[in-house]
């Protein structure tokens, strides 16, 4: 895995420039999406700047970056953390997976959902794309809470149990 780095604008970025070419077509948005967890067992959580929902850190991939390199750097961007370890365990694709977003872009989202198993660092609490991250007890996840956030959290409950990656 590469160092993180900052990112620019989303304009300026693969998703940002393909979505002015591609005008109101559905596109496919690859991204990543990260499970960290403290030594308490709890999830790291962020609160995003754009819908105020809580929501697992998460990101689209740009060009010339691995899936593992974009959740590294999409983990770093909105909390300041450092992954130096991490291990896929699901994708989420597919028709159930599509959607107009609150920009009005209409995407199938293809990602990777991946444990960070080791990471260092203390967290920003805010950050440009983030108004808060905290960490949680499983039974205390905030309400207004993204639909993800649970799906991923089955799906790394059911690899850790059985060692399956999950596929949808």
């Amino acid at each position: 895995m590469s160092a993180p780095t900052g990112s620019g604008s989303w304009a300026d970025s693969y998703h940002g420039r393909l979505r002015a070419l591609a005008g109101a077509r559905q596109l496919l948005f690859i991204g990543a999406r990260c499970v960290v967890r403290d030594a308490a067992g709890r999830v790291l959580l962020i609160q995003r700047s754009d819908n105020q929902q809580w929501s697992l850190p998460a990101g689209a991939m740009e060009l010339g970056e691995s899936i593992a390199d974009c959740a590294v750097r999409e983990l770093f961007e909105e909390t300041g953390v450092r992954a130096t370890a991490v291990t896929p365990f699901a994708i989420h694709s597919g028709p159930a997976y599509s959607g107009v977003n609150m920009f009005g872009d209409d995407n199938q989202v293809f990602a990777t959902v991946f444990r960070v198993d080791e990471w260092t660092g203390p967290v920003h609490r805010q950050t440009d794309e983030t108004l808060d991250a905290e960490f949680f007890a499983l039974d205390q996840l905030p309400k207004a809470l993204s639909r993800s956030v649970r799906e991923s959290l089955e799906d790394l409950a059911t690899y850790e149990a059985t060692g399956h990656f999950t596929v949808k």
